[in-house]
Order: structure tokens, then C-alpha cells, then sequence
């Protein structure tokens, strides 16, 4: 692998022995993926934030590091909100371990702005074709597919490297080469909220960590973009997909060629919710990924002024900089007895092992909490998650 003379000083550890850490692991994964060089990202997105993830050895390991990030860099979903975190039944031996997690990460210089959807709150981040180091599954699924910009799904200690040197080596979704189809998914199904988040939980557990081209009858929007790449990245290792006439095209997207043809209908869709029924949940869970503005306007609509449940938890998760944008929509919100959590989600958090069964409307989160979270889910539109949280009178 080709290191410039400024590149093989940091390696050699010229500039410090963090730095040298950083480019050494850098050159490692080059190396084992025949990365030729290294490329300069516009931005990192960091995740092992979570020290319900990450544990004393991870956050030993971040604080011992030294120096600034060399790029715009920015956290993934902790595990509590920083500020509410007793609401969400949080101890304080695990909420002083997080802040120490979290302060470890803002002394590198790395923005504690702790989201899975930085695209919705900066614009700058990323852009057509920019290469980046992003590691969280949904945010890198969207940066390649709806963004178009190019990045490979990194690790905790992979993406902070990136941060710190400012480049990472160039191999994977950085190359053309690596961005083709591998299926073609023709849906034949008229599709709406939900069902887009059910299509990528059913489409990443077959194409795996292949790159999906589909043809939908339904035009999506970004949330629905949003919803489908993230449930693919959580069921298989989907990166990057196409939508036609919805996404940027594919490099060379006149000659395709996908090496397998799948056709999905009503009935493959349906039975995402019949496999996974509401009833027994004694949480609902809005926001994997973190809800946008509008979102959070749509929550707040279905409210229409009703109170949650006496025993039921309503938890909408969100950026914190988007429920800052959002007052009157978060305290309308709030006002059933629903909680507007930021920093955090339901995935990440230890609040939600202490329930037995949580319904959702994300597909990303049917996949994660049983297997990360050790909580059955079950799967629902928007409306209906709403209605299963709330009594029935309208105040």
C-alpha cells in the first residue's frame, strides 16, 4: 500500500504515538481489503459510543488517545439521554461511565451531537460523491444510496482513526467497481410507510451484504429511504441499494447486469406484521432511526391531544438539535405522557431491557432488539404503534 512522505511519517510515529496508532490501523485494513492508497474523507461518523457497547475497556482505550480529529467528525446514539437520562430509568453508575465516554470523545474534538442520522442536522457533512468514514449501518446505507457520497461501513476504532488522520484507505464503496447491483428486486406492491421499513427487513436477509437495485410502484420519500436502508443494513450488511428513479443511478447503469432477479408482493410484506404481532408489548419505540422534523410532526398529529396508557411507555427518539428545532411539536408530544428522548434510542440503551416485548415501526429496530437489546418486538405502522400506546378518548 502506497503511503505519501507525510503518511509515512505519521506511521512511523513522527507526529506522536496516537496518531501512529491510528495510521497503523488505517494501513492494516488497507492492506487485508488491497487498498492501493489512502483518500481524504470530507467526514467520520463514529460509533462505539455506547458504554453499554463498549464497556471500561473501550472507554479506557478512547481516553488514552490524544490530539484533534482532522475532519468534521460526529457521534453515533449513546446509551441514555444526556440530559434525561433518570427518566428513562438510567443509574447513575452507568450515567457517569457514559459521560466519561462521551467527554473522552469531545476532548479528541469530535462533535457530542450523539445521532444515527447526521445528514438530517448538517447539511456539510456530506455531499455527491464525497468519500467519508461513517460506521453507523443506517447512516452509511443512506450516505451511499441517497446522498451518493462514498463510504465503506467502518468500525468504532476504524472510523475514529479515520477522524484523527483525516483519510482512510481507499477500497470497497470507495470504488466504482465495488457500487454495482448484485439483484434486482422488482416490488409488485403499492407501498407506504411501514411497508418500506418490512421490505428492507425482508430484502437485507436475502441479499446479505449485496447492493440491491429495486423497482417500487410507490414513490418514496427520504423518511421512506431512510426506513428501507436502514432495515436492510440491520438484517443483512446492506450499504448501499438503488431505487429507481428515486436514487442516483449506479456507475455504468446503462449496461446493468444483477446476478439474481427477486420479486416481492403484497403477501411477502403482509407477512412481516403477521410474524410479528403487537399484542403483549408494554413499550412502543418511534424513532430507529432518529425521527426527522417531520416526523416528529406526524407523532404529534396522531396524538391529537390523547394521554398514553397507565402502563404503557411511549418513547419517540430523536437528534437533540432536531427536538431543539421542534419545541411546540416535542411539548404536544409530551403532554400524552410520551417521552421525547435525544442522544440515545431504544437499540443502544439499557432502559429497554427492563421490558418484556417493545412495538415498533422500524425495521431496523425489528432486527436489532431481540439480538442487542434481548427484547421481543413486535411490528406495526406509525398509526398503529400510536393507537396501541394510547387510550381511546380524545381529551
Amino acid at each position: 500500500m502506497y503511503l505519501s512522505r507525510d503518511e509515512e511519517a505519521v506511521y512511523q510515529g513522527e507526529r506522536g504515538e496516537t496518531l501512529a496508532r491510528m495510521m497503523q490501523i488505517l494501513v492494516a485494513l488497507g492492506d487485508i481489503y488491497g487498498a492501493e492508497r489512502l483518500v481524504t474523507v470530507k467526514s467520520v461518523q463514529i460509533a462505539g459510543v455506547s458504554y453499554k457497547n463498549i464497556g471500561p475497556a473501550g472507554l479506557e482505550w478512547i481516553s488514552r488517545l490524544q490530539g484533534r480529529v482532522a475532519v468534521p467528525s460526529i457521534l453515533n446514539p449513546a446509551g441514555m439521554d444526556l440530559v434525561r437520562w433518570r427518566e428513562m430509568g438510567i443509574d447513575e453508575a452507568f450515567a457517569e461511565r457514559q459521560r466519561a465516554v462521551v467527554q473522552a470523545y469531545e476532548r479528541l474534538g469530535v462533535c457530542i451531537d450523539c445521532t444515527c442520522t447526521p445528514y438530517q442536522i448538517y447539511d456539510s457533512l456530506a455531499g455527491r460523491g464525497d468519500h467519508l468514514a461513517w460506521s453507523e449501518s443506517s447512516a452509511v446505507s443512506y450516505a451511499n444510496s441517497v446522498i451518493g457520497a462514498r463510504s465503506n461501513r467502518e468500525g468504532g476504532p476504524s472510523a475514529l482513526a479515520a477522524a484523527l488522520v483525516g483519510k482512510t484507505a481507499l477500497y470497497g464503496y470507495h470504488l466504482d467497481e465495488n457500487r454495482m447491483p448484485t439483484h434486482l428486486i422488482d416490488v409488485q406492491a403499492d407501498l407506504m410507510g411501514s411497508d418500506f421499513g418490512a421490505l428492507g427487513f425482508l430484502a437485507g436477509g436475502m441479499v446479505k451484504d449485496g447492493v440491491p437495485f429495486f423497482r417500487l410502484r410507490s414513490a418514496p420519500g427520504r423518511d421512506d429511504l431512510k426506513a428501507l436502508g436502514a432495515a436492510m443494513a440491520a438484517s443483512g450488511s446492506v450499504a448501499l441499494y438503488y431505487v429507481q428513479d428515486a436514487t442516483a443511478a449506479p456507475p455504468g447503469s446503462n449496461n446493468l447486469h444483477p446476478q439474481e432477479k427477486i420479486t416481492l408482493g403484497r403477501a411477502e410484506i403482509d407477512q412481516v406484521y403477521e410474524q410479528h404481532p403487537a399484542e403483549g408489548c408494554d413499550a412502543v419505540a418511534i424513532g430507529c432511526p432518529h425521527c426527522s422534523g417531520e416526523e416528529l410532526e406526524r407523532v404529534a398529529r396522531l396524538i391529537g391531544g390523547r394521554k398514553v396508557k397507565a402502563k404503557m411507555k411511549l418513547w419517540i427518539c430523536t437528534a437533540r438539535k432536531v427536538a431543539d428545532a421542534h419545541p411546540a411539536l416535542v411539548a404536544a408530544i409530551e403532554e400524552s405522557g410520551a417521552r421525547v428522548f435525544c442522544d440515545t434510542c431504544m437499540v443502544v440503551s439499557p432502559a429497554t431491557e427492563r421490558f418484556s416485548k417493545m412495538l415498533t415501526c422500524s425495521g431496523k429496530a425489528l432486527a436489532y432488539l431481540p439480538g442487542l437489546a434481548g427484547v421481543k418486538a413486535g411490528y406495526c405502522s406509525l398509526e398503529d404503534c400510536i393507537e396501541a400506546a394510547l387510550v381511546e378518548e380524545r381529551q
